[in-house]
């Protein structure tokens, strides 16, 4: 079973906002001439890489709620100094919604065993999906 990424999305309140941003990262890349990439730097490179890269996903805690998630093509070591070791964490574009599940505020990153990562979200409302309030709502009352 893969194993998966726990991360929170600042500044992001919806999945549509976070595939806007993200496309306009890309956008600007192209526009300098850059590869097209999709890459979140991280502090620290995870000890567990082995089990992630190519196998597992990013999932993005947006608005208190885990929401997205994203397939890690690989996990890149940057040396930029003596000191400073980061990672960069290869992302497909494509961002799949899940199903919300609450989750408390983190700093960084938290592994997360694929058999508790949340499901891929069926079908949905399309545009008829309820507020992300009343859907938490709902889904506690086990209407939804």
């Amino acid at each position: 079973m893969a194993l998966h990424l726990l991360k929170m999305c600042v500044g992001v309140e919806t999945v549509d906002e976070l595939r806007a941003r993200q496309a306009a990262r890309l956008e600007r890349l192209r526009a300098a001439g850059e590869p097209a990439l999709l890459r979140h730097l991280t502090r620290h490179r995870p000890r567990r890489a082995a089990e992630i890269a190519g196998r597992g996903s990013l999932y993005w805690i947006i608005g208190g709620a885990v929401r997205a998630r994203q397939r890690i093509a690989a996990l890149e070591r940057l040396d930029e100094s003596a000191s400073l070791k980061r990672c960069a964490i290869a992302l497909d574009p494509a961002v799949v919604e899940t199903e919300p599940r609450r989750a408390r505020p983190m700093q960084g990153w938290r592994y997360l065993e694929g058999r508790d990562a949340p499901a891929d979200r069926a079908g949905g409302f399309g545009e008829n999906a309820p507020p992300p309030a009343m859907a938490a709502e709902l889904r506690e009352l086990g209407l939804l």
